[in-house]
């Protein structure tokens, strides 16, 4: 247990955050986190039920004389992104997050935190075991595996919930409260790999691009950040033009959500041209760090002897393979018409990995605006379709339209007013929430996001801004009161 944390305010959301820290709960994998929530609600003495997917709803009935207010879901999701740095042996099926305070953070050794959305998670918890707090009727509803498909939110049925508004807790900025988010839609193409003996005298090396930031790739893919596959495939991309480099392996990015941080490859070099190409390796690593000296200062190149291999990828499906990685879009596609300085549409070029005899490239795409997420998605497809690749899209997730009449965004607004003395931020946001789906099968349902401010989800980096906890739950304090 941490107990550093324990003493944080408020306590009871730390509390919380602490257990949740805990429990293993990667997504696609939170059966654990499912049992203790139901568990917990129990624990409570409030009416609990768990769907046959895993999603939990906790209800807790309006205090007396509140019983007429508007009945309110506060909604997190329970999985976690699980992204750890190389030299960290961790294992997120088994493991509980390491977490520690520094200054005003609060942060993970070596991965990922989970306070996307666990603190959500914890807040919500806090408001039902709150034995003072006034409200209306509540209910708190938690969701699996919204990281890798939003499929609990998918799963949730018509009927399941009651509520007639709903807070949505995964939000990562203080002050600003989402009222739109963009559709997302996944691509994963695949090609069988073929190999052929090594020819010649060669060295073996593996090149490495490490050191970036990453990143959630809808919230920071405007934000110029080095994407550690599309700079390893440049690197060996002219390596095999220029030095007759051959690839025997290669392992970059790793979640479709993420922006890739690292990144390696398993080469082989005929020995006539080690002397040179390592002078173009020191090169490149020089030309990323003057390209990325904002963004990403901490980009490196490294180059280490590797053990021999005997085989390395057929030569034409090595061509195919960097020029489908050095051709695929990544980044910003468009910007808003409407809304301005606002990712409309974007694409992220997740990984590429050789598993189980197939090189397997995964990307996801998003856009507020469905003709143009297809478009988007068609491109990518046809990148890979190009060298014979088996394309695969996912069923993706709709957009959610902003209400411009919400009376959840007017009370909130209210409640904001009165505690800070200025208004907040109300946007639209290019990451998916799950609030999308919810508005296709509960049409009526008022929504908002807000929450923390969280910084470097989706990577090892991730922190929590402490403070930021308490004015989030005062919020929360503040709303119901008003409420009516």
């Amino acid at each position: 247990m941490n107990e550093e944390m324990l003493n944080l305010k408020p306590s009871k959301v730390f509390y919380y955050f602490n257990e949740i820290t805990k429990i293993p709960r990667p997504s696609k994998r939170e059966e654990k986190m499912s049992l203790w929530l139901e568990a917990t609600g129990k624990k409570l003495g409030l009416e609990t039920k768990r769907d046959k997917v895993g999603n939990v709803l906790i209800s807790k009935p309006a205090t007396p004389g509140k019983e007429n207010v508007t009945p309110v879901v506060l909604q997190a999701h329970m999985d976690m992104v699980c992204e750890k740095n190389n030299d960290k042996v961790f294992d997120f099926d088994k493991d509980a997050i390491e977490t520690y305070i520094d200054g005003e953070w609060l942060k993970a050794k070596g991965t990922t935190l989970g306070a996307d959305d666990g603190i959500g998670v914890a807040m919500a918890l806090a408001v039902l075991d709150d034995k003072e707090l006034e409200h209306g009727p509540i209910e708190a509803l938690f969701t699996i595996d919204e990281e890798t498909g939003l499929t609990g939110a998918k799963a949730v049925e018509a009927g399941f919930m009651n509520g007639k508004m709903l807070l949505n807790l995964d939000s990562e900025d203080e002050g600003q409260f989402f009222i739109g988010c963009a559709g997302g839609q996944d691509t994963v193409a695949k090609v069988p790999v073929d190999y052929e003996p090594v020819e010649g005298d060669c060295e073996f090396f593996k090149v490495e691009v490490k050191g970036l930031q990453g990143g959630h790739s809808g919230d920071d893919i405007n934000k110029g950040r080095g994407n550690a596959v599309k700079l390893l495939a440049r690197i060996l991309w002219n390596s095999y033009s220029y030095h007759d480099l051959r690839v025997a392996d290669i392992n970059a990015g790793n979640l479709r959500n993420a922006i890739a941080r690292e990144g390696y490859a398993i080469v082989a070099v005929p020995k006539e041209e080690v002397e040179e190409w390592k002078a173009y390796i020191a090169e490149m690593d020089k030309t990323y760090k003057a390209e990325f000296h904002t963004t990403d200062p901490g980009v490196t190149v490294t180059v280490e002897p590797a053990p021999a291999v005997k085989e390395v990828l057929e030569e034409t499906l090595q061509i195919d393979v960097l020029n489908a990685l050095v051709v695929c879009p990544h980044g910003v596609a468009a910007m808003s018409q409407d809304i301005p300085g606002f990712v409309e549409t974007s694409t992220n070029l997740a990984s590429v990995k050789i598993v189980d005899g197939e090189v397997v490239f995964t990307t996801s795409q998003r856009s507020s605006v469905e003709s143009k997420k297809a478009a988007i998605v068609d491109k990518v497809s046809t990148t890979f379709w190009m060298i014979g690749a088996d394309v695969e899209n996912s069923d993706g997730y709709p957009g959610w339209n902003p209400n411009p009449n919400s009376e959840a965004v007017r009370v909130l607004t209210e409640a904001y007013r009165n505690l800070f003395h200025k208004d907040p931020e109300v946007l639209a946001i290019h990451a998916g929430l799950e609030c999308g789906l919810f508005s296709e099968k509960y049409p009526d349902m008022d929504m908002v996001s807000f929450g923390p401010t969280l910084r470097g989800v989706h990577s090892p980096d991730e922190k929590l801004e402490i403070k930021t906890v308490q004015m989030c739950w005062d919020l929360m304090v503040e709303f119901f009161k008003l409420l009516k």
